[in-house]
């Protein structure tokens, strides 16, 4: 799965289209690493995402294509 849509579907980031702009902007990390909005995200994958002064690490235990927002917390664990 692309990984602005993976930071959509989990809720990390609440629009597809901000996900696209902080992966542009180059403050999105997979596995070390600045990512594009079109790097492809697989379960242990580690993502970081720096929001102004705060950074969120968390890996990625699931994928899906949909979810409800009680199913989100279950996509990601916070490290």
């Amino acid at each position: 799965m692309r990984l602005d849509k993976f930071l959509k579907v989990s809720r990390l980031i609440k629009r597809r289209t901000v996900a696209n702009e902080a992966c542009d902007a180059g403050r999105v990390l997979v596995n070390g690493a600045v990512a594009k909005a079109s790097v492809k995200v697989k379960p242990g994958d580690i993502i970081e995402i720096q929001f102004g002064t705060k950074t969120v690490k968390v890996e990625v235990l699931d994928i899906k294509d949909t979810s409800k927002k009680e199913e989100a917390k279950d996509l990601f664990k916070y490290l």
